[in-house]
Protein backbone atom coordinates (compact mmCIF):
# COMPACT_ATOMS: atom_id res chain seq x y z
CA UNK A 1 0.00 0.00 0.00
CA UNK A 2 1.60 3.30 -1.09
CA UNK A 3 2.04 6.33 1.10
CA UNK A 4 -0.52 8.41 -0.81
CA UNK A 5 -3.27 5.86 -0.15
CA UNK A 6 -2.31 5.58 3.50
CA UNK A 7 -2.36 9.34 3.85
CA UNK A 8 -5.83 9.49 2.23
CA UNK A 9 -7.18 6.80 4.54
CA UNK A 10 -5.70 8.61 7.55
CA UNK A 11 -7.35 11.90 6.50
CA UNK A 12 -10.70 10.15 5.98
CA UNK A 13 -10.49 8.53 9.43
CA UNK A 14 -9.65 11.86 11.07
CA UNK A 15 -12.54 13.52 9.28
CA UNK A 16 -14.89 10.72 10.36
CA UNK A 17 -13.75 10.98 13.99
CA UNK A 18 -14.23 14.75 13.92
CA UNK A 19 -17.71 14.34 12.42
CA UNK A 20 -18.71 11.79 15.09
CA UNK A 21 -17.45 14.04 17.89
CA UNK A 22 -19.32 16.99 16.39
CA UNK A 23 -22.49 14.92 16.05
CA UNK A 24 -22.25 13.69 19.63
CA UNK A 25 -21.67 17.09 21.19
CA UNK A 26 -24.22 19.03 19.21
CA UNK A 27 -28.02 19.00 19.36
CA UNK A 28 -30.35 20.50 16.71
CA UNK A 29 -30.03 23.90 18.39
CA UNK A 30 -26.54 23.40 19.79
CA UNK A 31 -26.08 21.16 22.82
CA UNK A 32 -24.66 23.92 24.99
CA UNK A 33 -27.86 25.89 24.45
CA UNK A 34 -30.49 23.16 24.48
CA UNK A 35 -29.53 20.26 26.76
CA UNK A 36 -31.76 20.73 29.81
CA UNK A 37 -31.99 17.17 31.20
CA UNK A 38 -29.73 16.13 34.09
CA UNK A 39 -27.95 12.79 33.70
CA UNK A 40 -26.64 11.55 37.07
CA UNK A 41 -24.51 8.42 37.34
CA UNK A 42 -26.68 7.22 40.24
CA UNK A 43 -29.07 9.89 41.52
CA UNK A 44 -29.66 13.60 41.93
CA UNK A 45 -29.00 14.59 45.56
CA UNK A 46 -29.29 18.40 45.66
CA UNK A 47 -31.37 21.00 43.82
CA UNK A 48 -30.91 24.73 44.28
CA UNK A 49 -33.39 27.45 43.30
CA UNK A 50 -32.56 31.15 43.29
CA UNK A 51 -34.51 34.23 42.21
CA UNK A 52 -33.16 37.69 42.89
CA UNK A 53 -31.95 37.48 46.50
CA UNK A 54 -34.17 34.50 47.42
CA UNK A 55 -32.76 30.99 47.67
CA UNK A 56 -34.21 27.55 48.33
CA UNK A 57 -32.39 24.23 48.55
CA UNK A 58 -33.73 20.69 48.41
CA UNK A 59 -31.17 18.13 49.54
CA UNK A 60 -31.25 14.40 50.14
CA UNK A 61 -29.76 13.12 53.37
CA UNK A 62 -29.98 9.38 53.79
CA UNK A 63 -33.39 8.49 52.41
CA UNK A 64 -35.04 11.82 53.29
CA UNK A 65 -35.16 15.13 51.40
CA UNK A 66 -34.95 18.37 53.38
CA UNK A 67 -35.92 21.98 52.65
CA UNK A 68 -33.14 24.46 53.41
CA UNK A 69 -31.47 21.88 55.63
CA UNK A 70 -34.20 22.07 58.31
CA UNK A 71 -37.66 20.80 57.29
CA UNK A 72 -38.57 17.44 55.76
CA UNK A 73 -39.78 17.84 52.17
CA UNK A 74 -42.95 16.44 50.64
CA UNK A 75 -41.92 13.21 48.92
CA UNK A 76 -44.42 13.39 46.04
CA UNK A 77 -43.33 16.93 45.16
CA UNK A 78 -39.63 16.00 45.09
CA UNK A 79 -40.27 12.87 42.99
CA UNK A 80 -42.20 14.93 40.43
CA UNK A 81 -39.36 17.47 40.27
CA UNK A 82 -36.77 14.70 39.83
CA UNK A 83 -38.75 13.29 36.92
CA UNK A 84 -38.79 16.71 35.26
CA UNK A 85 -35.07 17.25 35.75
CA UNK A 86 -34.19 13.89 34.19
CA UNK A 87 -36.77 13.78 31.36
CA UNK A 88 -37.18 17.42 30.28
CA UNK A 89 -37.08 17.97 26.50
CA UNK A 90 -37.56 20.80 24.04
CA UNK A 91 -41.06 21.24 22.62
CA UNK A 92 -40.18 24.13 20.30
CA UNK A 93 -37.90 27.16 20.08
CA UNK A 94 -39.25 30.59 20.97
CA UNK A 95 -38.56 33.45 18.62
CA UNK A 96 -36.68 36.52 19.93
CA UNK A 97 -39.79 38.60 19.18
CA UNK A 98 -42.04 36.40 21.31
CA UNK A 99 -39.48 36.23 24.11
CA UNK A 100 -39.33 40.01 24.13
CA UNK A 101 -43.11 40.47 24.18
CA UNK A 102 -43.99 37.62 26.57
CA UNK A 103 -40.99 37.65 28.92
CA UNK A 104 -38.88 40.80 28.74
CA UNK A 105 -41.78 43.25 28.31
CA UNK A 106 -43.63 41.66 31.24
CA UNK A 107 -40.53 41.74 33.44
CA UNK A 108 -40.67 37.99 34.14
CA UNK A 109 -37.87 37.23 36.61
CA UNK A 110 -36.48 33.73 36.03
CA UNK A 111 -35.77 31.04 38.60
CA UNK A 112 -32.20 29.80 38.36
CA UNK A 113 -31.99 26.02 38.84
CA UNK A 114 -28.81 24.14 39.73
CA UNK A 115 -28.67 20.36 39.95
CA UNK A 116 -26.04 18.25 41.71
CA UNK A 117 -25.13 14.63 42.32
CA UNK A 118 -23.39 14.78 45.69
CA UNK A 119 -20.63 17.37 45.05
CA UNK A 120 -20.71 16.96 41.28
CA UNK A 121 -22.41 19.76 39.36
CA UNK A 122 -24.77 18.36 36.71
CA UNK A 123 -26.86 21.12 35.15
CA UNK A 124 -28.06 24.70 35.42
CA UNK A 125 -30.81 26.55 33.54
CA UNK A 126 -33.29 29.41 33.85
CA UNK A 127 -37.08 28.99 34.16
CA UNK A 128 -39.28 31.86 32.92
CA UNK A 129 -42.87 31.28 34.03
CA UNK A 130 -45.52 32.58 31.64
CA UNK A 131 -49.13 31.94 30.68
CA UNK A 132 -48.47 32.52 26.99
CA UNK A 133 -48.48 28.80 26.12
CA UNK A 134 -50.24 25.70 27.43
CA UNK A 135 -46.99 24.47 28.96
CA UNK A 136 -46.72 27.67 30.98
CA UNK A 137 -42.96 28.05 30.85
CA UNK A 138 -39.97 29.12 28.81
CA UNK A 139 -36.43 28.03 29.62
CA UNK A 140 -32.86 28.97 28.75
CA UNK A 141 -29.53 27.38 29.61
CA UNK A 142 -28.13 30.84 30.37
CA UNK A 143 -29.22 34.43 29.87
CA UNK A 144 -27.68 34.85 26.41
CA UNK A 145 -28.81 31.41 25.17
CA UNK A 146 -31.75 30.63 22.91
CA UNK A 147 -35.16 30.39 24.64
CA UNK A 148 -37.27 27.24 24.34
CA UNK A 149 -40.68 25.95 25.33
CA UNK A 150 -39.97 22.67 27.13
CA UNK A 151 -42.02 19.69 28.28
CA UNK A 152 -41.86 16.19 29.74
CA UNK A 153 -43.02 13.43 27.34
CA UNK A 154 -46.27 11.87 28.55
CA UNK A 155 -47.11 14.81 30.81
CA UNK A 156 -49.31 17.53 29.33
CA UNK A 157 -49.45 19.98 32.24
CA UNK A 158 -47.32 22.96 33.16
CA UNK A 159 -43.98 21.65 34.44
CA UNK A 160 -42.90 25.21 35.30
CA UNK A 161 -45.20 24.99 38.33
CA UNK A 162 -42.70 22.62 39.96
CA UNK A 163 -40.03 25.32 40.28
CA UNK A 164 -41.52 27.08 43.31
CA UNK A 165 -39.47 29.24 45.66
CA UNK A 166 -42.04 29.12 48.50
CA UNK A 167 -41.00 26.74 51.33
CA UNK A 168 -44.65 25.94 52.07
CA UNK A 169 -45.05 24.32 48.64
CA UNK A 170 -42.40 21.73 49.48
CA UNK A 171 -43.68 20.85 52.93
CA UNK A 172 -45.93 17.79 53.42
CA UNK A 173 -49.61 18.49 52.61
CA UNK A 174 -50.71 17.35 56.05
CA UNK A 175 -53.06 19.06 58.50
CA UNK A 176 -53.05 16.45 61.27
CA UNK A 177 -50.86 13.39 61.75
CA UNK A 178 -51.54 12.34 65.34
CA UNK A 179 -52.06 9.01 67.05
CA UNK A 180 -54.97 8.80 69.56
CA UNK A 181 -52.44 8.47 72.40
CA UNK A 182 -50.96 11.86 71.41
CA UNK A 183 -54.27 13.75 71.71
CA UNK A 184 -55.19 15.37 75.04
CA UNK A 185 -58.30 17.21 73.81
CA UNK A 186 -60.25 18.23 70.71
CA UNK A 187 -62.68 21.11 70.39
CA UNK A 188 -64.86 21.70 67.32
CA UNK A 189 -66.66 25.02 66.92
CA UNK A 190 -69.48 25.11 64.39
CA UNK A 191 -70.13 28.84 63.89
CA UNK A 192 -73.41 28.37 62.06
CA UNK A 193 -74.87 26.00 64.65
CA UNK A 194 -73.44 26.29 68.17
CA UNK A 195 -75.57 23.34 69.35
CA UNK A 196 -73.52 21.12 67.00
CA UNK A 197 -70.22 22.13 68.61
CA UNK A 198 -68.48 19.77 71.02
CA UNK A 199 -65.30 18.96 72.92
CA UNK A 200 -63.55 15.68 73.66
CA UNK A 201 -61.02 15.24 76.46
CA UNK A 202 -58.59 12.47 77.26
CA UNK A 203 -58.96 11.62 80.95
CA UNK A 204 -56.65 8.87 82.17
CA UNK A 205 -56.52 7.30 78.66
CA UNK A 206 -60.30 7.39 78.26
CA UNK A 207 -62.08 9.86 75.96
CA UNK A 208 -65.10 11.81 77.15
CA UNK A 209 -67.54 14.00 75.23
CA UNK A 210 -67.75 17.24 77.16
CA UNK A 211 -69.51 20.58 77.19
CA UNK A 212 -68.89 23.84 79.03
CA UNK A 213 -70.84 22.59 82.04
CA UNK A 214 -68.94 19.29 82.24
CA UNK A 215 -69.17 15.76 80.88
CA UNK A 216 -72.10 14.82 78.66
CA UNK A 217 -73.92 11.53 79.10
CA UNK A 218 -75.50 9.01 76.78
CA UNK A 219 -72.88 9.21 74.05
CA UNK A 220 -71.35 6.18 72.34
CA UNK A 221 -67.75 5.75 73.50
CA UNK A 222 -66.88 3.71 70.39
CA UNK A 223 -67.91 6.63 68.17
CA UNK A 224 -65.71 8.99 70.17
CA UNK A 225 -62.70 6.66 69.84
CA UNK A 226 -63.37 6.31 66.13
CA UNK A 227 -63.51 10.09 65.74
CA UNK A 228 -60.17 10.54 67.54
CA UNK A 229 -58.59 7.93 65.24
CA UNK A 230 -59.32 10.11 62.17
CA UNK A 231 -56.61 12.56 63.26
CA UNK A 232 -53.99 9.97 62.28
CA UNK A 233 -53.94 11.40 58.76
CA UNK A 234 -55.77 14.43 57.42
CA UNK A 235 -54.22 15.75 54.18
CA UNK A 236 -54.99 18.85 52.13
CA UNK A 237 -54.96 19.27 48.38
CA UNK A 238 -52.63 22.22 47.74
CA UNK A 239 -51.46 25.59 49.01
CA UNK A 240 -53.56 28.56 47.80
CA UNK A 241 -50.43 30.32 46.52
CA UNK A 242 -52.36 32.21 43.85
CA UNK A 243 -54.17 34.27 46.50
CA UNK A 244 -52.70 37.73 46.95
CA UNK A 245 -51.96 39.18 50.40
CA UNK A 246 -54.99 41.48 50.24
CA UNK A 247 -57.36 38.66 49.27
CA UNK A 248 -55.96 36.38 51.96
CA UNK A 249 -56.46 39.01 54.68
CA UNK A 250 -60.02 39.57 53.45
CA UNK A 251 -60.79 35.86 53.80
CA UNK A 252 -59.15 35.59 57.23
CA UNK A 253 -61.23 38.55 58.41
CA UNK A 254 -64.46 36.68 57.70
CA UNK A 255 -66.26 34.45 60.19
CA UNK A 256 -65.05 30.87 59.57
CA UNK A 257 -67.35 27.91 59.05
CA UNK A 258 -65.47 25.70 61.51
CA UNK A 259 -62.61 25.88 63.96
CA UNK A 260 -60.93 22.74 65.30
CA UNK A 261 -58.50 23.03 68.22
CA UNK A 262 -56.29 20.07 69.11
CA UNK A 263 -54.19 19.96 72.28
CA UNK A 264 -51.54 17.26 72.34
CA UNK A 265 -50.31 15.35 75.39
CA UNK A 266 -46.92 17.09 75.13
CA UNK A 267 -48.54 20.51 75.47
CA UNK A 268 -48.63 21.63 71.84
CA UNK A 269 -51.72 23.20 70.32
CA UNK A 270 -52.80 23.39 66.67
CA UNK A 271 -55.88 25.28 65.55
CA UNK A 272 -57.41 24.57 62.14
CA UNK A 273 -59.71 27.28 60.79
CA UNK A 274 -61.92 26.62 57.76
CA UNK A 275 -63.68 29.03 55.39
CA UNK A 276 -65.74 28.62 52.23
CA UNK A 277 -63.68 28.66 49.02
CA UNK A 278 -64.90 31.35 46.59
CA UNK A 279 -64.68 30.34 42.92
CA UNK A 280 -65.53 32.04 39.64
CA UNK A 281 -68.56 30.38 38.11
CA UNK A 282 -70.60 31.76 35.24
CA UNK A 283 -69.08 35.21 35.72
CA UNK A 284 -69.82 35.48 39.46
CA UNK A 285 -68.24 34.38 42.72
CA UNK A 286 -69.76 31.29 44.32
CA UNK A 287 -68.68 29.01 47.15
CA UNK A 288 -67.12 25.73 46.08
CA UNK A 289 -69.27 22.78 47.14
CA UNK A 290 -66.34 20.33 47.15
CA UNK A 291 -63.53 22.27 48.79
CA UNK A 292 -62.73 24.63 51.66
CA UNK A 293 -59.97 27.08 52.47
CA UNK A 294 -57.99 26.24 55.58
CA UNK A 295 -55.26 27.65 57.78
CA UNK A 296 -53.46 26.27 60.81
CA UNK A 297 -52.21 28.36 63.70
CA UNK A 298 -48.55 27.49 63.04
CA UNK A 299 -48.44 28.48 59.34
CA UNK A 300 -48.97 31.75 57.49
CA UNK A 301 -50.45 30.46 54.24
CA UNK A 302 -53.94 29.35 53.28
CA UNK A 303 -54.47 25.94 51.72
CA UNK A 304 -57.23 24.19 49.80
CA UNK A 305 -58.73 21.08 51.36
CA UNK A 306 -61.38 18.75 49.98
CA UNK A 307 -64.56 18.06 51.95
CA UNK A 308 -63.79 14.39 51.26
CA UNK A 309 -60.61 14.65 53.36
CA UNK A 310 -61.84 16.89 56.17
CA UNK A 311 -65.40 15.51 56.46
CA UNK A 312 -64.39 12.86 59.08
CA UNK A 313 -63.56 15.72 61.48
CA UNK A 314 -66.45 18.13 60.95
CA UNK A 315 -69.11 16.06 62.66
CA UNK A 316 -72.03 17.38 64.68
CA UNK A 317 -72.46 16.56 68.35
CA UNK A 318 -75.35 14.25 67.46
CA UNK A 319 -72.87 11.99 65.61
CA UNK A 320 -71.72 10.56 68.94
CA UNK A 321 -75.14 9.38 70.10
CA UNK A 322 -76.61 5.98 69.29
CA UNK A 323 -79.43 6.38 66.81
Amino acid sequence: MNKTLLRSIFVIILALIFFLILLKTRAPFGKNNSSFASEPIEEITRIEFSQDSKKLTLEKKGETWFINDKTEARKSGVLFLLRILKEIKIKSPLSPELFKSEISAKNVIPVRVKVYEKNKFLKTFLVYKTGSNIYGNVMKIKENSKPFIVFVPGYDRNIGSAFIMNELFWQPYTVFNLLPSEIASVKLENTSDSSASFSITNQHHRYFLTKDAGNKTGWDSAMVVRYISYFAFIPFESWALELGEKEQKLIEGQTPLYKITVQTTNGKKRILTLWGLPVDKYGSKEIDSDRLLGKTSDTDGLFIIRYFDIDPLIKKRSYFYTR
